[in-house]
């Protein structure tokens, strides 16, 4: 499903967005009437999980945006070429690049398979690299310029650096690569910063690969990911720009101090790599 819109509104392409956190995003942006180009894999319903790119764009135009899904694999090089090529073909700009594809295993050192190795590394940095370089031709001709990450903050605790070193050096990596792109194109009035949640969000990889239901039901909702991507994104560059950001304190910089909207429960868990 496509929706062209030329020169209208934002324009951003995000990786992944076919479910949890990236759909949320996704549709936030819609609400302000955002293209919305999506880099994912799926295209055919997966038995066990919801959303594919064609059903998350349908959802996309009736928040209020335009659509462009794109089926890719953004741990390959031609496969992003094409995607910003097609973005830029569509909706004749770039405004926005959102890097929120992200692979997770938390085995330990000792056990972690070295293709589950390569494949966060591929997917988490390399993916985050390639996609938001590639944008850099179409993002300098934006007004305002934006790229976001999916990342934690540089949390240097040996309780972290010695906890799954194979997610945790992928994760950081994109931190890093965010944090130095926003360094290296500042010249260019390019704006770079990462998102990170101050407690686990209710997604599928929390439900299959961290903790099961039980931690989905201490989880908030993927909705405040969402409404901290979009303040981020409709502050000042200058404020935000290579700096990290924790989703909570995002919204109460903001005046939210209810969060009781994206949880049941306020048994809440913090997520990885954030410190009480």
């Amino acid at each position: 499903m496509t929706s062209k819109r030329p020169q209208a509104g934002a324009t951003v392409l995000i990786s992944g967005g076919t479910r949890g956190i990236g759909r949320a995003i996704a549709l936030r942006l819609a609400q302000d009437g955002a293209s919305i180009a999506m880099l994912a894999k799926t295209r055919e319903p997966h038995p066990t999980l919801p959303g594919t790119l064609d059903s998350v764009a349908a959802e996309i135009v009736a928040a209020g945006g335009w659509a462009l899904p794109i089926q890719g694999d953004v741990r390959n090089e031609e496969d992003i070429t094409r995607a910003v090529g097609a973005t830029a073909a569509e909706f004749g700009r770039i405004d926005v690049v959102v890097n929120n594809a992200s692979a997770i295993d938390l085995s330990p050192s000792t056990t972690l398979p070295a293709k589950r190795y390569d494949l966060m590394q591929d997917i988490n940095a390399r993916g985050t690299f390639l996609l938001s370089r590639a944008a850099v031709p179409w993002l300098r001709q934006a007004p305002d310029p934006r790229i976001l990450t999916l990342s934690p903050p540089l949390n240097l605790d040996p309780r972290w650096l010695g906890a799954h070193v194979g997610y945790t050096v992928s994760k950081y990596s994109m931190t890093l690569v965010t944090l130095g792109l926003a360094a290296e194109l500042r010249p260019l009035g390019i704006a770079a910063s990462c998102l990170w949640p101050r407690t686990t969000i209710a997604t599928a990889a929390v439900e299959k690969v961290v903790g099961g239901p039980a931690l989905m039901a201490r989880s908030r909702a993927p909705e405040i990911m969402a409404d901290a991507a979009h303040a981020l994104l409709t502050s000042p560059a200058a404020e935000v720009s290579g700096r990290t950001f924790i989703d909570e304190d995002v919204l109460r910089s903001r005046g939210v101090d209810d969060f009781g909207a994206y949880a049941t429960t306020t048994d809440l868990q913090l997520d990885l790599f954030v410190d009480q």
